[in-house]
């Protein structure tokens, strides 16, 4: 997890303790991209509840919150758990696996624990260490 999405996510923890932050990135230095869930869904009025209870966030960068939609970011543990059985891109920061190593794995999240997740990939099954992971979605149905 990055850290601008543990600081949101502890800017929000008391506000907003039913929002879940599914991924918060820096995108081109200048923006924060912010992927949030509710219990309830996600409205625009929640949006605009969630950017303006981070006012530290929006001195430094532009801010864009909204829904996961369907193409859902995973990015803990509990996100891989939660979708097992569903088909995901997964994309590594260097590539792994027996050669010819890849960065990019697509396939069923077969199973997922506190250090890794498993996906039953294109090219087999591969175990990949979420400290190895770049960025990760559902993909849409």
């Amino acid at each position: 997890m990055s850290t601008i999405q543990a600081d949101i996510e502890a800017s929000l923890a008391e506000a907003e303790p039913e929002v879940e932050v599914l991924l918060a990135e820096v995108v081109g230095g200048k923006l924060v991209r912010l992927f949030i869930d509710h219990p309830e869904g996600v409205s625009l009025e929640l949006c605009e509840r969630v950017t303006k209870l981070l006012p530290l966030v929006r001195e430094r960068y532009a801010l864009e919150v909204s829904s996961p939609g369907t193409e859902r970011p995973l990015s803990k543990p509990e996100h891989f758990r939660r979708y097992v059985g569903r088909r995901a891109k997964v994309r590594t920061r260097g590539a792994i696996g027996p050669p010819p190593a890849r960065r990019s794995f697509t396939g069923e999240l077969i199973d997922a624990s506190d250090a890794e997740v498993i996906v039953a990939a294109d090219t087999g099954v591969v175990s990949i260490p979420y400290a190895d992971i770049h960025r990760s979605n559902l993909l849409g149905d």
